[in-house]
């Protein structure tokens, strides 16, 4: 019966975000029952040219460290905001949705090559929260409790918070930089 129910839960969710997440899941599970270790994973331009490493250009934005405060911050984040974007502004658009995911992940590599990040996949998740709060101005969030603001300041608040827990903000900013690109056009 609850396996039912859970099944059904997690066939609704749509095929983007279930796949995406899902699969972010698994490395991580992986990764913490040290089938493999994140040196097998991380972006490394010279492993993936020379040594023809190609799968590096995909498992570095599938993992997002130990299981922890940060993993599970960045699964509620990456899980959230990538299904409002396929069920809301993408909806019926999933070829849409996945020429987005390739080309911001393309850009985020290239990127990726002068700012020296081995994991890509939480600077992934900080361009769908731009892209979404780009295309939801008018939305009232509140973080924490503590302070009210419009969607399109998200981001920016996030990066504040990044930074009080003294992270760097380069990946703050290369989702941002890289989210510009879908939403020039939207006011």
């Amino acid at each position: 019966m609850a396996y039912q129910t859970f099944r059904q839960e997690y066939m609704q969710i749509p095929p983007v975000t279930r796949a995406y997440t899902t699969a972010c899941v698994l490395t991580t599970a992986v990764v913490q029952l040290e089938i493999i270790t994140p040196f097998q994973l991380y972006f490394n331009p010279e492993l993936i040219f020379r040594n023809y490493q190609v799968w590096r250009l995909i498992t570095n934005f599938l993992f997002f460290g130990p299981v922890g405060f940060n993993f599970l911050f960045n699964m509620i984040f990456l899980y959230r905001y990538c299904r409002m974007l396929e069920e809301g502004s993408f909806r019926g658009r999933t070829a849409d949705f996945v020429f987005m995911f390739l080309f911001g992940g393309l850009l985020m590599t290239i990127f990726g090559l002068f700012v020296n990040l081995v994991f890509l996949g939480q600077a992934f998740t900080i361009m769908l929260v731009y892209v979404w709060s780009r295309r939801n101005p008018y939305v009232r969030m509140n973080f924490f409790g503590l302070l009210n603001f419009q969607a399109p300041f998200l981001p920016w608040v996030l990066m504040g918070f990044s930074l009080l827990l003294g992270n760097s903000i380069i990946v703050d900013l290369l989702g941002k930089r890289n989210a510009a690109w879908f939403t020039s056009g939207v006011k």
